[in-house]
């Protein structure tokens, strides 16, 4: 990752130049297809989320999955429902959404798939992801009344219920909700339609960031936080998928 750092200036200009789509911060949702089908199925996606953000306490804190992101998980407040995570299922949360594994199954080129719950009061500071390689698609869930709002770039947006927010994270950008409600949205990554020699470049970073002990250590993070949970269910005669 530290090495990928350094070299992202270099790469993300060379990935600029292949793309097949526009390098602006935010983006046309219907540059890809799918983005309607999350939009037609948004009510059963959202029904899904409300099951899980019931017991909040049992979906991890992203800080805790992912120390990669303490320097910007707002304390107790970002918390992270994942379905896919850099190629890799989490079957037992796939388990528990079946409808939203069904849609995000279907979408060319996923990389990261998860129920991103923002709890009331959350300030996320400007960051950037880390490569160009990847956007991000926000559908909203739940979607508080109040100054809840993202930057990307020199752009603000707003999430609505039921619609699709489709952007560049190689921008910097930052989050806050500053309402008395907790923000859940579906966040998807996918791969950036490049030509070559882009792609080529982009599809071997992108391996090399599954490999990273970045990625290594939150997968195993998840499974340990769904192997004790599932220790707890057990032990007082819970069924996690309830």
């Amino acid at each position: 990752m530290r090495l990928g750092r350094r070299l992202r200036i270099a790469l993300d200009a060379l990935i600029a130049r292949s793309s097949l789509i526009p390098n602006d911060p935010l983006l046309d949702p219907d540059l890809f297809d799918w983005t309607a089908m999350l939009r037609a199925n948004w009510q059963a996606i959202r029904d899904e989320a409300l099951a899980v953000v019931r017991q909040p306490d049992l979906v991890p804190l992203l800080d805790e999955i992912s120390p990669d992101h303490q320097d910007i998980a707002p304390p107790g407040k970002w918390r992270s429902f994942f379905l896919h995570g850099y190629g890799f299922s989490v079957p037992e949360n796939l388990a528990r959404c079946p409808r939203t594994a069904d849609l995000v199954a279907r979408i060319p080129g996923l990389n990261s798939a998860f129920f991103s719950i923002l709890a009331p009061g959350a300030h996320i500071p400007a960051h950037r992801g880390v490569t160009k390689a990847l956007l991000t698609c926000h559908l909203g869930l739940i979607v508080p009344e109040g100054r809840l709002e993202m930057a990307v770039g020199p752009e603000t947006v707003r999430w609505a219920p039921g619609e699709t927010i489709l952007f560049d994270d190689s921008w910097t950008h930052e989050v806050w909700n500053e309402t008395a409600e907790t923000r859940v949205i579906l966040l998807l990554q996918v791969k950036r339609p490049l030509r070559a020699p882009g792609k080529w470049l982009a599809d071997a970073f992108l391996w090399l960031i599954r490999k990273s002990p970045f990625v290594r250590e939150a997968k195993a993070n998840v499974e340990l936080w769904n192997a004790s949970l599932a220790k707890i269910e057990r032990s007082h005669g819970l069924d996690a998928t309830a």
